[in-house]
């Protein structure tokens, strides 16, 4: 199952994780400013453990796939 989900009705398009209205970015901002992927989590209660970790290795293996190319 995609992570992701981009559909014009769910925020604008915005990428979300899957079955929420939260968008992927606040992932990426809560661990950019140091907080712990759990804080994230206790904010974001619709998103799952397994969901973020997804969202997280897939964003990793993009990006050593385009530094590779």
């Amino acid at each position: 199952m995609n992570p992701i989900t981009i559909d014009p009705e769910i925020m604008s398009g915005t990428p979300c994780f899957t079955g929420t209205r939260v968008p992927i970015k606040n992932l990426f901002d809560y661990l950019a400013h140091g907080h712990p992927m759990q804080e994230f989590l206790r904010q974001f209660p619709s998103v799952r453990p397994e969901q973020a970790q997804s969202v997280l290795d897939l964003a990793r293996e993009t990006l050593l796939k385009t530094a590779a190319a």
